[in-house]
């Protein structure tokens, strides 16, 4: 499935909040933050009448598995955000608002709703069928066994050393790990979402009133721009470390009837469409995480 996107991780942000001056301004960050969920989980609620059939696809591109993982590495990084701002103060309330974000419904309705949006259109039968046969079913379920297992940090660490020495002896399966992040486009895919992501989360920031003074559009922009060369080394090094990991098993034919599939136009489409509904996706939790960390933020100040 193209290496789904990695979550993108806003707690750079967290810089601004710690040089913060003067109290939090005052005043409405639990209603927006109530709102603001309300209406995400309304736009989630399924239109059956209204999009394609999209349900065989992501049967055999094993979404629920995926939602599992994704489950597990968002309330990760909730927890990471709450050391990072506010340590051992998110309470119950931050705890509730983590639940109801990562609820396996929610996203599992957010992405479908939005995939089925993206697809609206397109010729399913080519992916489909990629993915029905052997070679579909192995990729998927090596792509998120290896996911799920870089959950671990010993496991990240161990991949992490696997590729030093692939890099050391020159391993030539390190250009068809190249073919493939060119061929679908994963490092730009992958950037552009942590950025994205990034720059909602300082939205939802700035909305929830963690900025004594405010935050112009402009500045939000900027500092988000300024973390792009990290975040590209970082995407890059972890892709490579991720698919070594969960490539290894396919043989040399395997890994490029794969890459051949991704250059199709089916193959094209369905990365495009994935990276696009996932993004969205982000971008929406990012937002409410901002928003629910500024009113954490503002109640340390009140």
């Amino acid at each position: 499935m193209f290496a789904y996107p990695v979550t993108a991780s806003a707690a750079r942000a967290g810089l601004l909040v710690r040089d913060r001056k003067g109290a939090l301004s005052a005043g409405g960050a639990l209603l927006r933050l109530a709102l603001f969920l309300g209406a995400l989980l309304v736009a989630a609620a399924p239109r059956a009448e209204t999009r394609p059939a999209v349900a065989p696809l992501l049967e055999l591109l094993r979404l629920d598995d995926i939602i599992k993982v994704m489950r597990i590495e968002g309330i990760t990084y909730a927890t990471e955000l709450e050391s990072e701002f506010f340590p051992g103060r998110g309470g119950d309330r931050w705890q509730a608002t983590v639940a109801m974000l990562y609820a396996p419904q929610n996203l599992r309705e957010s992405f479908h709703r939005r995939f089925a949006a993206e697809m609206e259109g397109r010729d399913m039968g080519p992916m489909v069928e990629f993915f029905a046969s052997p070679l579909g079913r192995k990729v998927i379920g090596l792509e998120i066994s290896a996911r799920r297992a870089l959950l671990d940090d010993a496991v990240e660490e161990t991949a992490r050393e696997a590729l030093m020495q692939m890099r050391a002896g020159r391993d030539p399966r390190l250009d068809l790990l190249a073919a493939f992040i060119e061929t679908n486009d994963l490092i730009e895919y992958n950037v552009t979402g942590a950025l994205n992501s990034n720059l909602a989360f300082y939205r939802g920031l700035e909305r929830g009133g963690a900025f004594p003074e405010g935050m112009s559009e402009e500045r939000m922009l900027a500092e988000v721009w300024a973390q792009e060369p990290e975040i590209r080394s970082d995407t890059e090094e972890w892709l490579y470390l991720y698919m070594a990991m969960a490539y290894q098993p396919l043989d040399d034919a395997e890994l490029k009837a794969y890459i051949e599939f991704s250059g199709t136009p089916a193959g094209r489409q369905l990365n495009a469409a994935l990276f696009r509904a996932f993004g969205d996706m982000f971008d929406d939790l990012s937002l409410a995480l901002g928003l629910a960390a500024a009113e954490r933020l503002r109640g340390d100040d009140l």
